[in-house]
């Protein structure tokens, strides 16, 4: 019997921006590397996840361990590769990884050689493999080769001063079916490092959202904080990352140690 692939990330996207209440997609940062732990996220009620490969300690097993875990859930995975790099996309695509992320954008060229290795010939430069791998699930998904575009979504993020520049050629590359606003290594580049909240930082985030939204892209954030989330939410953003496995369980002890010892260390901590 023939198999059916799950929904993109895009194809999420804009079904939720089509309800008669619009709403933007919420997610979580699963950066552990642990299928349990992503399990765990998958079952919380999220929109979607993120699977970290650029910082988190996942490899192409973890990753793929991780896609299962949270293949049964209603939850989208997202996989972050490191780079942007021909290989390690068809390595993460042909695992099954149906939406990728690639960070560190800055140009439409990088923009343009991203979707060519998400694409096969002639479009672009993925190997074909598909009867190996579980992309297609072993030739179990009829026409793969064919729908390839329709069953895989790119997202590239914004994360430099010269990305939110170039925002606009980056967000009308075809093939481009999201771009996501990093704040963290955007203060970085700004010479703000550590302050995601700067108004500059914000400044270019919300230029960036600007951009993209009138080339008719969707446009997400990592926001951990409420408030700021509800602020990039207000600018129109369609899809935001509101916490991480690794910081709820990091805040989460804390909380539990500051409760009851009452000697424990109470220095704030930078970070997201």
């Amino acid at each position: 019997m023939p198999l059916f692939l799950s929904e993109t990330f895009r194809d999420r996207i804009s079904a939720a921006q089509e309800q008669p209440q619009p709403r933007a997609l919420a997610g979580g940062w699963v950066c552990s590397g642990s299928p349990l732990v992503a399990e765990i996220m998958a079952g919380s009620g999220l929109d979607w996840l993120l699977v970290d490969m650029e910082h988190g300690p996942n490899t192409l097993d973890t990753v793929l361990a991780q896609l299962q875990a949270i293949g049964g859930s209603p939850a989208v995975p997202v996989v972050r590769v490191p780079v942007g790099d021909v290989v390690t996309i068809k390595q993460v695509l042909d695992l099954g990884a149906q939406n990728v992320l690639v960070p560190m954008v800055s140009s439409a060229a990088e923009a343009e050689a991203i979707v060519a290795a998400v694409r096969y010939p002639p479009r672009g430069r993925r190997g074909v493999g598909s009867a190996l791998a579980r992309s297609a699930r072993w030739n179990r998904v009829d026409d793969y080769l064919t729908n390839a575009d329709a069953y895989v979504s790119v997202f590239v993020q914004i994360e430099t001063a010269a990305g939110v520049d170039a925002a606009a050629e980056i967000a009308a590359v075809d093939g481009v079916d999201g771009v996501f606003v990093g704040p963290s290594d955007l203060a970085a580049s700004l010479g703000l490092i550590g302050q995601q909240t700067h108004p500059d930082v914000t400044a270019g985030v919300l230029r960036a959202f600007k951009a993209v939204r009138a080339a008719g892209k969707p446009v997400g954030v990592n926001a951990f904080d409420p408030a700021v989330a509800q602020s990039y939410l207000d600018a129109g953003a369609s899809f935001v990352l509101v916490g991480a496995d690794v910081a709820l369980l990091a805040r989460g002890s804390e909380a539990l140690a500051a409760r009851w010892i009452p000697t424990a260390d109470d220095t704030q901590r930078a970070g997201y």
